[in-house]
């Protein structure tokens, strides 16, 4: 195994140990939960997969002087799931495990058709072909997001003792990988990553996230807790399904340090909506 495989296997392997930690706290029913709430399963999907989308094509046709990586990488970012790195910062801001669990899996299994689709669509809007595999998307969405998922919810069921034993030494475990792994990484498109910021790349993106952020907490419904989780799932997207669809283009480089750029700006940007939630919970609890 040379070196380059080593750093990728080990990315994968951090995302999907860190999916299958938040499973070792989830049921089977969790999984299933948006199947018995088919309201938030409409208004989910028209804020991830309808909403957002059009939100980026729109920034790329009024803005044709933007960038086109960062055009790219904010129409593929629109198209993809839930990242597998965002479920425990939802539980983190206070969302239900059963509907962080359960937008996890149908966002994941929609995606396997829905990815395709619009990437051809998103082609044909911008003149250009856009091919992208079911078969590759359901490989990275089945490896990254579903195996470990029902993985850490079977040894949960199986072995719930032992499923509460391992779940945070193994969260740690999983994030200093992802951090140790991606750091050759981003010193080899560092070039990329510093020639996208500028030209209002970064103001762009921050405007894209709060967009996001926004949609989500307003379809959320009357719950405070799925606001959250749909506002931090419409604003944050699976990095490796967006280079999947911008893959084999001449501007991948440059897509994939846009598409890093779109994910530091996206936690920091997220992480004042995240605390403004938790204040409003400790508040309304404190007046109950």
């Amino acid at each position: 195994m040379t070196l380059t495989q080593a750093i990728a296997f080990s990315i994968q392997a951090s995302m999907a140990l860190m999916v299958f930690c938040v499973a070792l706290h989830a049921t089977f029913d969790d999984v299933l939960y948006l199947a018995r709430k088919p309201g938030l399963l409409a208004r989910s999907l028209l804020a991830m997969n309808v909403i957002m989308p059009a939100v980026a094509i729109g920034i790329a046709l009024l803005f044709p002087d933007l960038s086109r990586p960062l055009r790219a990488a904010l129409i593929t970012l629109a198209v993809s799931p839930v990242p597998p790195i965002l479920p425990g910062k939802e539980l983190k801001a206070g969302g239900r495990s059963a509907y962080v669990v359960g937008l996890l899996a149908a966002a994941a299994l929609v995606s396997i058709a829905f990815v395709p689709i619009a990437a051809y669509l998103i082609g044909r809007i911008f003149g250009r072909e856009v091919v992208t595999s079911p078969a590759t998307v359901a490989w990275i969405v089945g490896t990254s997001l579903l195996a470990p998922l029902l993985a850490g919810v079977a040894v949960r069921r199986l072995a719930p003792a032992l499923a509460a034993k391992i779940a945070r030494p193994l969260s740690i475990f999983a994030t200093v990988l992802l951090i140790v792994a991606f750091l050759p990484v981003l010193g080899r498109i560092w070039p990329a990553v510093a020639a996208s910021i500028g030209n209002y790349t970064l103001l762009t993106i921050v405007v894209f996230v709060v967009v996001g952020l926004a949609v989500g907490h307003w379809l959320g419904g009357p719950d405070r807790d799925d606001r959250s989780v749909l506002a931090l799932s419409t604003a944050t997207r699976h990095p490796g399904v967006a280079l999947a669809i911008a893959h084999g283009t001449p501007d991948v480089t440059g897509v994939l340090g846009v598409v890093l750029v779109c994910l530091i700006v996206g936690a920091l940007v997220s992480s004042p909506y995240v605390k403004w939630v938790a204040r409003a919970r400790s508040s309304a609890r404190a007046a109950a």
